[in-house]
């Protein structure tokens, strides 16, 4: 079993001790998500750390949009609890990087390969490399979103 999802199942139990409802029903719907991750495709397999942090980080995406959502609609207490659970995943999840980090990442990518003064037709080679530098630690809109801006400028 993957540390990630040993430490997700010990504090499961701890948070079911100490009565805090949200905590646990967060961690169930965790696991509930990467028990269906290890049994989708054609066979059944055991999610390595990185596969659970990959399910961690969608998980918090799904709560942090549906937050904004919840905004949208006028429902702020729904909007709260969905921030509440998102706090609850960033726990798990590495720490996030900055705007100036991503800068930096995609900066040195650029550099990497050979993009520079291409424009727009190189943001596939750059994404590449950019990729598994910040997988889990930043959001692929804000990566795209600095990718662009520097093939642009």
């Amino acid at each position: 079993m993957s540390a990630m999802k040993d430490r997700l199942r010990s504090d499961l139990t701890a948070s079911m001790k100490a009565r805090d409802a949200l905590r646990s029903s967060t961690i169930r719907m965790v696991l509930a998500a990467i028990s269906t991750a290890e049994v989708a495709g054609k066979e059944a397999r055991e999610l390595s750390d990185d596969d659970v942090i990959a399910v961690l980080g969608k998980e918090a995406k799904k709560r942090r949009e549906s937050a904004e959502a919840f905004d949208a609609g006028d429902r702020p207490a729904l909007a709260q609890k969905e921030r509440d659970e998102a706090a609850i995943l960033a726990e798990y999840l590495p720490a996030s990087l900055t705007e100036a980090e991503v800068a930096a990442i995609v900066t040195a990518a650029v550099e990497q390969a050979g993009a520079a003064g291409q424009g727009m037709k190189a943001m596939g080679a750059v994404m590449a490399v950019v990729q598994p530098q910040v997988k889990g630690r930043a959001d692929g809109g804000v990566v795209a979103a600095e990718v662009k801006r520097q093939l642009a400028g």
